[in-house]
């Protein structure tokens, strides 16, 4: 078995540190034990305001609590969101804040001044910094208030498919003051929302409870949020079947021509039947056997059907013809129906994941499941004619298969994706021929797998370039 596909998962690495040593784990100055007495154990916020006093970003009230319940303004929201960028970038939550401080000043003079010099705060708040903060300016304080490097978006598709379909996060919209810094902070792991449905309250005031978590999260990505928000029915393939791939044909009894004979088993495949009937009253053997090779080189136009195999049964002037597949014996449609079960999985995964994105090209899109492909399987050396090697089943199932079953697991995951896609057959090879973006590519799936490493020297090639490089590989 070759290498699982841990590339595609595209891992976001939380850099959090000093700017010399970007990837250092910011460390706690100090350990909590048990300063605020209106903190218990029990609390939903507990870890994160014993994290903020940790992290020497707050020492409580002068009574000894915290304030968990407490409203904070947009003044003591900007001295916290100061020390936060502080710590981050330079470790020390003062040292930022203090380049800018005077004898005189108001307590927030110092972090305002810290947080607009460095580009993250102009001053739309200066007059309000003594009002009741509202969670939308507290977004806006904290939305820019760390870089990317330090604080990445890792839930940006999640959030933007979600709040795109009104689903969640209903309660903020384009009206709302500060609606892109509100879901940055979903998108950033800051913040999941007051309810299931995620709703933010920007109106609403902010106590210290829920502001300790949402800067607690920002420091520390082991505090960090991904929103539990069920959006699978939006890209799942569950309940497509192998028919619904097919473009329908018409039904022709006696096909006279190349077309109707493909018409014909279009028109078979997207009715879900293996078999066919054709009446011709005068055909000989050779005939016959002339026919079957032209139905056979029809069918593998449609390999991911997982059909390679062809038998025909003679009655008076009627001919059927029956699909199977090499090495499935009678269990051809369970072998179909488990291929199809898990080019579904892959498929899901792959959404889910946020790997494959509706903003992507047809290209991008092909490109992924290249390199899934690829990345997925072994060329099966000991194949014979009748092995299963021959299928898309045994590339997604048995992750072993030889050119016919690379290309019908291939041209499956196309077509999932609504990519128009068939084969070109040269002596024993087969390949995909797949129209992306309107123009058609030739990709090779087969000679992509070169073993440790994929080749996208054989992925969308020109007609032209398909026939250098495979004349070449073939010499």
């Amino acid at each position: 078995m070759k290498k699982s596909f841990p590339a595609l998962l595209l891992a976001l690495a939380l850099l959090l540190a000093t700017p010399v040593q970007a990837t250092q784990e910011i460390p706690r100055q100090r350990t909590y034990a048990g300063e605020f007495s209106d903190l218990s154990a029990g609390s939903s916020f507990y870890d994160n305001v014993a994290a903020l006093y940790e992290y020497g970003l707050s020492n409580g009230k002068t009574d000894g609590s915290f304030g968990l319940r407490d409203s904070l303004t947009v003044g003591q929201v900007v001295i916290f969101a100061g020390r936060v960028r502080s710590l981050c970038l330079t470790g020390d939550p003062e040292s930022g804040p203090n380049s800018y401080r005077a004898a005189g000043d108001a307590a927030v003079t110092p972090y305002l001044a810290y947080l607009q010099a460095e580009g993250v705060l102009g001053p739309e708040l200066d007059g309000e910094l003594t009002q009741a903060a509202t969670r939308a300016q507290v977004a806006h304080v904290l939305a820019n208030a760390l870089p990317e490097t330090v604080l990445p978006k890792a839930h940006d598709q999640l959030v933007t498919q979600g709040y795109a379909t009104r689903r969640f996060v209903s309660d903020v919209d384009e009206y709302t003051p500060y609606y892109r810094d509100i879901l940055d902070l979903y998108r950033k792991g800051v913040s999941t929302g007051s309810d299931e449905t995620g709703s933010f309250l920007p109106d609403a005031p902010i106590t210290r409870g829920a502001a300790a978590a949402m800067l607690t999260r920002m420091v520390d990505p082991s505090l960090r949020v991904r929103p539990q928000w069920d959006l699978s029915d939006l890209y799942s393939a569950a309940g497509t079947t192998l028919a619904d791939l097919v473009e329908p044909g018409s039904y022709v009894l006696s096909p006279s021509t190349q077309e109707e004979l493909e018409s014909s088993i279009r028109y078979m495949l997207a009715s879900g039947e293996n078999q066919i009937i054709f009446y011709y009253p005068r055909l000989s053997d050779d005939e016959v056997r002339e026919l079957m090779s032209q139905l056979l080189s029809i069918i593998k136009g449609y390999c991911e059907q997982g059909y390679n195999e062809l038998h025909c049964t003679r009655g008076v002037g009627l001919l059927t013809m029956s699909f199977t597949a090499a090495g499935a014996g009678t269990q051809v449609e369970t072998y179909r129906a488990a291929a199809m079960e898990a080019a579904i999985a892959v498929h899901d995964q792959l959404w889910a994941e946020g790997i494959l994105r509706p903003d992507m090209t047809d290209m991008e899109k092909a490109r992924i499941y290249y390199g899934w492909i690829c990345d997925n399987c072994v060329y099966d050396y000991e194949a014979g004619d009748e092995s299963l090697s021959h299928t898309p089943y045994s590339l997604l199932v048995n992750h072993i298969a030889v050119c016919d079953g690379y290309t019908g697991a291939y041209n499956l995951f196309l077509k999932l994706e609504g990519i128009d896609c068939t084969t070109f057959i040269q002596g024993d090879h087969i390949w995909t021929v797949a129209t992306l973006d309107g123009s058609k590519y030739h990709i090779d799936t087969t000679w992509g797998d070169s073993g440790s490493e994929v080749s996208y020297e054989f992925f969308a090639m020109t007609p032209q370039q398909s026939q250098a490089i495979h004349a070449r590989q073939a010499a």
